[in-house]
């Protein structure tokens, strides 16, 4: 027997979460129908709340929910490095070492043709204008040690080699083929304090 109309359409759209098939999203559906609707109401508005207060900085590209970024802090300025990650979510994992002082700049993609993702996507203009523009003295190129963080990072350091600035790769204690949702913070602190030029 099928389930009502209502609960398929919650359960599919549960099934667009990362790692969640269908025996989790129904599981999640049926314990979201033991939910208070106070509970169930709170839930919508903060998924339907999420474009207006989740924002990407225009200047790194970070999430934040206040008018100044805290990613971008001045502060930050002072250590002259410029971290390059692929995803907002990747600077909280790199706060949460406590390990580094400066400055971020989120890509948005890797390099991937399988998924049609190419140079175009990566904005590299706007990195080499910020790089200018901050006086960067070293990039930290801080992308999973996948083949598609590979390719990325060897394309930007090919791309900006005529900046003549220290360019670094996170290496140490990332094991190959990780990504950093599955990274700890003690191994992404040692990749970090431990990294080698690149």
């Amino acid at each position: 027997m099928k389930y009502p109309l209502h609960l398929q359409k919650l359960i599919e759209n549960l099934k667009r979460l990362p790692g969640v098939g269908l025996k989790s999203a129904e599981r999640f559906a049926f314990h979201m129908l033991d939910w208070k609707s106070d509970q169930l109401a709170e839930f919508a508005n903060l998924i339907k709340d999420v474009p207006e207060k989740l924002k990407a900085c225009s200047e790194c590209g970070c999430l934040s929910d206040h008018i100044n970024c805290k990613f971008c802090d001045p502060y930050r300025l002072r250590a002259g490095l410029l971290c390059v990650i692929s995803t907002p979510k990747d600077a909280f994992a790199i706060e949460q070492t406590r390990e580094y002082p400066g400055l971020y700049h989120v890509l948005g993609a890797l390099l991937s043709p399988l998924e049609g993702k190419g140079p175009d996507q990566l904005n590299v203009h706007a990195l080499r204008e910020r790089i200018k523009k901050l006086g960067t003295k070293e990039l930290i190129i801080a992308l999973d040690s996948t083949l598609e963080g590979d390719a990325t990072a060897l394309f930007l350091r090919r791309e900006l080699e005529d900046l003549q600035l220290h360019v670094s790769r996170l290496a140490f204690g990332l094991p190959m083929g990780s990504s950093f949702d599955y990274v700890d913070g003690g191994t992404l602190a040692r990749a970090l304090s431990g990294r080698g030029s690149f």
